[in-house]
């Protein structure tokens, strides 16, 4: 089936489809990565989309940020394989170390564990916020030629105290991704 979009988020608890058009594909990847990837090839054998859209929770480490951010691209945190290669970057690869999306934004991390301390890397590669779905998600979509923009809401504070935040603030951002949907949905003629 050919459908010109399909949203991908981690968790239904972030996003509710009730108030989404029902001829929207709206995948659940589970955590992490791999599952992120499995997602991603499955919704692009399915729907054969022109453009992934992802939503999703982000930790935060530029401390001025807050609510729904548009992310402009995303690199691996902790692809750590030195000395063969630079940490984020695999080694012996030709495959690009960052993607970039087709709309300006914020850097994203994406790393297969959840941020609860400071991280001085991440600060001098110039990462905003930390999630763990995203590299993989626009990696495949690489791959496969497909365009992809990404709006994160910031649930957490990147610390010790992460995960009670996250928990409290798992669900927040979907009424301002909604708005954010219906307003690219009618810019387009969706």
């Amino acid at each position: 089936m050919k459908n010109s979009l399909v949203v991908i988020v981690a968790l239904e608890d972030e996003l509710n489809t009730d108030n989404i058009s029902s001829h929207i594909p709206v995948i659940y990847s589970g955590i992490g990565k791999v599952n992120a990837s499995i997602a991603t090839f499955r919704a692009i054998k399915e729907y054969n989309p022109d453009l992934i859209i992802n939503f999703g929770t982000v930790g935060k480490i530029t401390p001025s940020l807050s609510g729904l951010i548009q992310i402009g691209s995303v690199i691996q945190r902790d692809m750590i394989a030195e000395p063969l290669a630079p940490r984020g970057s695999v080694p012996f690869s030709k495959r690009p170390n960052k993607f970039v999306s087709i709309s300006n934004g914020h850097i994203c991390g994406t790393g297969d564990s959840f941020v609860t301390q400071q991280d001085v890397w991440l600060t001098q590669n110039g990462v905003d916020v930390v999630d763990m779905e995203l590299f993989a998600i626009a990696s495949v979509a690489y791959e496969h030629k497909i365009d992809w923009i990404s709006y994160k809401f910031i649930s957490d504070d990147a610390n010790e105290s992460s995960g009670q935040e996250w928990s409290k603030k798992v669900n927040q951002g979907q009424k301002l991704f909604v708005e954010k949907l219906h307003a690219y949905l009618i810019s387009r003629n969706l």
